[in-house]
Order: structure tokens, then sequence, then C-alpha cells
């Protein structure tokens, strides 16, 4: 028996979720860049570039940093010109900064408020997966979501109420009695598999 403190299951998923879009990205052809996604506004490398950001953020954020002080740094366009090296650089350092002993004891300061290092983990992970299937769209593949993963943002942004109101997500679609786990995840986010 071990006398290590059992992981909590978000530091253990956020890796997968982040491995999952980064599989997106590797197959991301040089025609495919300005591709449109589900995201209405966005096209693939806007897409990836937002979750590029989100984990550049992770870092400067977990060791105490304010929004205010981090400032404009991850504003615009953080990719560069080799997009998928940018993103597996900031992907990797993302989940290095989960990584250090006793993160779940961090506050993170976030533009609304504190929150516990784990619960930011949680919304980065439920927003990877999310965007993993829409980066897949973009790119006429399959997401090949784990199902573990698919629950996990289901329950996660089940918890977090109405996301029209936030500007961000279109409003929830209505989902038939026994419709899949990823059907009431998307459906959540204003997305449809259809």
């Amino acid at each position: 028996m071990s006398d290590r403190p059992e992981q909590p299951p978000v530091l253990r998923l956020f890796p997968k979720a982040l491995e999952a879009f980064g599989r997106h990205v590797r197959l991301i052809t040089p025609h495919q860049w300005p591709a449109p996604t589900p995201c209405s506004e966005w096209s693939v490398r806007d897409l990836v570039n937002h979750l590029t950001a989100e984990q550049l953020w992770a870092p400067e954020l977990l060791m105490g940093a304010t929004v205010a002080e981090v400032g404009t740094r991850f504003d615009g366009d953080v990719l560069d010109d080799d997009p998928a090296a940018f993103w597996q650089n900031a992907a990797e350092a993302a989940e290095e900064a989960f990584a250090v002993p006793g993160v779940a004891d961090v506050t993170v300061h976030l533009s609304y408020g504190d929150v516990g290092a784990l619960d930011y983990c949680a919304q980065l992970t439920a927003d990877a997966v999310v965007h993993t299937w829409d980066l897949a769209r973009g790119l006429r593949a399959d997401p090949g979501l784990p199902g573990e993963l698919v629950d996990f943002a289901l329950a996660e942004i089940g918890r977090w109420g109405d996301l029209s109101a936030t500007g961000l997500f279109a409003p929830a679609l209505p989902v038939p009695e026994g419709a899949s786990p990823l059907a009431r995840l998307l459906a959540l986010t204003g997305r449809t598999e259809a």
C-alpha cells in the first residue's frame, strides 16, 4: 500500500484532454488552418490559438499571478509560424504546472474571482474536451473522445448553469431521451452531432 495520496481525478484527466486535442492538431495540413469550425467566428487556427493561449495562462496563474499582472501577453495570435509546435510547448508547460506537488492547495486568481486550482483545471479540461470535438469537425475527422473525458466534461459543464448568458456559448439545445453523453454535452454548449 502506498503512502502517497491518491491523485484527484481531474489531474489525471487533464493531460488526456490535452492529448486528445493535440492528436488533432498534429493532423492539420497547411490548407486546413483557415477552415471553419463549429465555433462560428473561429477558423481551425483561431481555435488552436484559443486553446494554446489558455495553456500559456496556466503556469502563470498557478504561480500566483493575477490576470492584471499577466496583462495582454497572451492576447492575439500566439502560434507564430509553427502552430503545432507552439501548441505542444504550451500544453506541456500547463501539464507540468498542474503536476507540481501541492497544486491542489493553490488558489488561482481568475478574472471573475478566486478559485481552487482543481476547479480551474476542471474548467480547462472541459473546455479542451468540447474544443477537441470542434477541431475534429473542422478537420472532418472522428473526434475519438474517450468516454471518461466526455462524462467528466458533461458533469463539469452541467454545473455551470446557463452558458449562453456569458455570450461565449450558443443557447443549450434540447436532446431526445436516451441521448448519448456526447450528444448531451454538445447540446449543453449549443452544439449538435448532426
